[in-house]
């Protein structure tokens, strides 16, 4: 059989495919469904040090070739995930990624000293490609004072290298285990923020998060979503995240994990061959929780036919027209 092991850090996982973050709960609630143990990795829902009730309804609204969500990072907080979720985890023979957010780099060192002490964490992904209230600006009108003149918008870690660097710096100090930094695919140069990263000492980079976008009702000429504004995932970001991991992967010597829009193993295979190491299934897993291990059995096949020994070869391997 092909190799398709992936090396992050320290640790080796057993395949490149991996559930990603918020769109598989923390990972129980599909274990009916999905031989958990098969999957590359299951990455948790993004958890906060304390429990949050994120955004307001509507959360998800369907839009053509994805959807746009805006969720809030609900989560029970890392305390509950630790004594009530993990043990269940480490039973199901899954590599557990888990997925932090911090609100700070106390936030951050406090998360990530609990989580290396933890039994049945692999790896660590810091999430910092949604909004942080310690990085926010206001735009002040152009436009003469309207009903909507107080136009604000939070910058989140990841649109900035200096932020990203030290957010990644507070972890790496607490923990030994894999870090991985996931990334905004949503900024003018990932270079710079990505290279960041990687002098901090991540051990690996997810490319990317969603794209921040609308959906508006003619009728009522309100919003689809409670939050207002919303993340684009699915197929329809698909080429811009490709390219995001193809330009990426040429500038760090780290592994890239890549995600978006990722439903067949031809999607995963983009990916890899633009340069990215693992990939992770988000938005297919609502229409399909197999979804990953449909992707991980068809790079299983699509290797075999071409007697191709080991993924690494596929690897950054796209050809110029």
């Amino acid at each position: 059989m092909p190799d398709l092991r992936v090396t992050i850090g320290s640790c080796t996982l057993p395949n490149p495919v991996m559930a990603a973050a918020g769109t598989f709960g923390y990972g129980l609630e599909f274990a009916r469904a999905v031989r958990l143990e098969r999957l590359g990795a299951l990455v948790t829902k993004t958890l906060t040090r304390e429990p949050r009730e994120g955004n307001p309804p509507p959360r998800l609204v369907e839009t053509p070739g994805g959807m746009l969500n805006a969720v809030g990072l609900q989560n029970i907080g890392l305390e509950r995930f630790l004594r009530e979720k993990l043990p269940s985890l480490r039973a199901a023979r899954v590599p557990v990624i888990v997925s932090i957010l911090g609100e700070s780099a106390e936030d951050v060192t406090e998360m990530a000293q609990h989580l290396d002490r933890a039994d049945g964490v692999e790896a660590i992904e810091l999430n910092l490609s949604c909004p942080n209230l310690q990085h926010r600006s206001e735009l002040k009108p152009t436009q003469p004072a309207t009903r909507n003149s107080e136009l604000r918008t939070q910058l989140m870690v990841a649109h900035d290298a200096d932020a990203t660097g030290s957010m990644v710096r507070s972890a790496r100090a607490q923990t030994r285990k894999p870090l991985i930094a996931k990334l905004s695919p949503d900024v003018t140069d990932l270079a710079p923020i990505a290279q960041a990263a990687e002098r901090a000492g991540a051990d690996a980079l997810t490319i990317g998060n969603t794209f921040r976008g609308m959906s508006i009702d003619p009728s009522t000429r309100r919003s689809r979503l409670g939050a207002m504004t919303g993340g684009l995932s699915g197929p329809a970001i698909r080429p811009l995240a490709v390219y995001r991991v193809w330009y990426t992967a040429q500038t760090v010597r780290i592994p890239v994990i890549g995600l978006g829009g990722i439903v067949r193993a031809a999607d995963a295979l983009e990916f890899i061959l633009a340069g990215a190491s693992a990939v992770a299934v988000g938005t297919a897993n609502f229409a399909d929780p197999a979804a990953p291990l449909r992707v991980f059995q068809g790079l299983e096949r699509y290797l075999a036919r071409h007697h191709v020994a080991s993924l690494q070869e596929l690897r950054g391997a796209v050809n110029r027209p």
